[in-house]
């Protein structure tokens, strides 16, 4: 699927592209396929999870397919990581969000990097999984409303599988959209970044706006 599908299309990005494994990567015994095509660009293999700097920003993968407990050798990395950064706006990645309206609802295995992150001061926060768009307000690390320190979580499932309807309606989902395909663009400013949805042609649904990293 990499070989035949993947890589003639999204493949002339790759070199500039920063992955995350998904569920269906494990669907191959330990994501092996998924190691093999992006190579020293996913991470250690087995692990998928990996620091780099984008522009001001300081942005971490992190594999929600592994564990993430608050034991885990992931979470210690996370926290050591998080420890030595010196960036004011952060941005973390991975595959199963967290808070969601769709037809998985939210998803407690990341909770633990969640509050790690919120407890470094950590901005943004970008999921998948879900066949939907969905952008929420920042939330802190009880999933309630924050305006000064809480994080943004969007949820962007819209490359192109079949979209799916939402479930129940999150409290602090601020918008969404199942009957769009796109992509999330991100301007990643030194302190703030500007969002907007871009959808396929033909189509109108957008979303866009500003927001400013902590201090």
């Amino acid at each position: 699927e990499f070989a035949n599908c993947y890589h003639p299309t999204w493949g002339r990005f790759k070199a500039r592209t920063l992955p995350a494994p998904g569920n269906h990567e494990y669907l191959t015994p330990g994501a092996q396929a998924y190691y093999d095509y992006w190579g020293a660009q996913a991470g250690s293999r087995g692990k998928g999870y990996y620091a780099t700097q984008v522009g001001a920003w300081q942005v971490i993968a992190l594999n929600s397919n592994i564990d993430a407990g608050a034991d885990s050798e992931q979470a210690r990395w996370l926290r050591q990581e998080l420890a030595q950064n010196k960036h004011r706006c952060t941005l973390a990645f991975w595959h199963h969000p967290v808070f969601s309206s769709g037809e998985h609802g939210d998803d407690p295995r990341m909770a633990v990097l969640w509050k790690i992150l919120f407890d470094a001061g950590a901005d943004l926060v970008i999921a998948a999984h879900e066949h939907n768009y969905e952008r929420f307000a920042a939330l802190n690390d009880g999933g309630q409303p924050d305006v000064l320190r809480g994080m943004r979580q969007f949820v962007v499932g819209t490359g192109g599988a079949k979209l799916r309807e939402f479930k129940q309606i999150h409290p602090h989902s601020d918008v969404r959209d199942n009957q769009t395909f796109g992509v999330l663009r991100l301007a990643l400013r030194a302190d703030g970044y500007d969002w907007e949805f871009l959808p396929v042609a033909g189509q109108t649904f957008t979303d866009r706006g500003s927001a400013a990293c902590h201090d």
